[in-house]
């Protein structure tokens, strides 16, 4: 079996989707299946991974929206050498093309690849009513009216990476009807076995918290992961807790948002903000971290989530992230709402956990990430559907 991904960048600054394309590949490449990537990114353009599979970089697009009309002539050539298009995400123009190009091929061959579409989390209501997304909800209801909707119904399947976002998924727009929507789960390699190269990769990136304990949030810098309830709920419990851990704030932190959460936190010397971190630094930083916290609004996975569970640590997340029923049920942290008082409520659950029930409960964790999150089970999955649609 063949397969073709289709998602606009494999830039893995880009965040979660592409991430989770180099998670299972090696996995579901040892099932027999194939799997190549068509993307828009430029041809020159270098990651900072090394991958051993083929990545099609058609250019990039234009606008927000990503149009690249050369996707389309693309697809016409190359599209009927895959028995599956897989497409990453929505609201993008790529989508539109896979079903033109689909479309055309079917009038003038009787086999065509089946198409199947995975949100990542694109069809959660929180996009549509978020006080802060007001033209963007205007902006997708009219896409959807007139793109996406037949894009998405006329798709062979849709997958989706739990439970909870399948069920959200179908409360966000009116004629929403798919051939078929799949849990298919989602997974990630274990982590590399530790060694004492990571922490020194992570302390030459983050010197502050050298010899100290430290919680961990490791993420796109972003309003929707609510970063600025963090600084504001740890500020508040540093006051009556001078001998709180510090905090490690990950990730890219060039946008105007970023700047602004380094000001928010400027007068808390304990608050640290290492920029973006990857390979054997953000290893170091899973490793040594007391706990790993994301206050999210909305979240439909995080692979950063089930890496801490990987690592045994434990998870302080909020209940707009779509797995935290199995972290609840699991025992692998604490869940609360995503607002300051319900970030201040884990923190101080969490704090309040002498060390054993610490450690314990980061025991939990890891088995969470085998129970549910492994790749080689989720590859297996995913494999076994996709052979089913063909």
């Amino acid at each position: 079996m063949k397969v073709l991904r289709v998602i606009t960048s494999m830039n893995p600054k880009t965040g979660g989707p592409c991430q989770g394309i180099r998670n299972v590949n090696p996995f579901i490449k040892q099932l027999g299946t194939e799997v190549e990537v068509v993307c828009l990114d430029n041809a020159e353009e270098e990651y900072a991974t090394k991958d051993d599979f083929i990545i099609h970089k058609i250019g990039k697009g234009k606008t927000s929206y990503q149009y690249q009309p050369l996707l389309y002539d693309w697809l016409i050539k190359n599209a009927l050498k895959y028995d599956v298009v897989m497409v990453h995400g929505l609201w993008q123009h790529y989508n539109l093309m896979v079903y033109k190009a689909i479309n055309s091929l079917k009038k003038s061959y009787k086999k065509v690849p089946k198409v199947v579409i995975m949100p990542h989390g694109m069809l959660d209501p929180y996009f549509q009513t978020a006080a802060d997304r007001k033209w963007k909800a205007f902006r997708n209801e009219m896409v959807w009216y007139f793109i996406e909707k037949k894009c998405i119904n006329n798709a062979d399947a849709l997958f989706y990476t739990c439970q909870e976002e399948l069920q959200l998924a179908s409360t966000t727009f009116e004629g929403y009807s798919p051939k078929k929507a799949i849990n298919v789960s989602y997974g990630i390699q274990a982590p590399p076995v530790r060694k004492p190269e990571f922490d020194t990769a992570f302390y030459k990136k983050c010197p502050e918290v050298l010899h100290k304990e430290y919680w961990l949030f490791l993420s796109r810098i972003h309003e929707k992961k609510g970063v600025d309830l963090l600084i504001q709920a740890y500020n508040q419990l540093s006051i009556d807790n001078p001998a709180l851990p510090d905090l490690v704030i990950a990730g890219p932190h060039e946008s105007v948002y970023g700047q602004e959460m380094i000001k928010m936190a400027a007068e808390n010397s304990k608050i640290h903000f290492s920029g973006m971190l990857q390979g054997d630094e953000k290893w170091g930083a899973f490793y040594n971290c007391e706990a790993y916290l994301l206050p999210s609004h909305q979240e439909n996975f995080g692979i950063a989530i089930v890496e801490a569970l990987a690592c045994e640590k434990a998870v302080l997340i909020t209940d707009k992230v779509n797995i935290y029923r199995e972290i609840e049920d699991g025992g692998g942290g604490f869940v609360g709402a995503d607002t300051f008082n319900g970030i201040l409520g884990i923190l101080k659950k969490w704090e309040a956990l002498n060390k054993n029930e610490k450690t314990e409960m980061g025991k939990n964790a890891f088995s969470l990430y085998q129970k549910h999150f492994d790749v080689k089970s989720t590859a297996q999955r995913l494999n076994k559907v996709l052979k089913s649609l063909i």
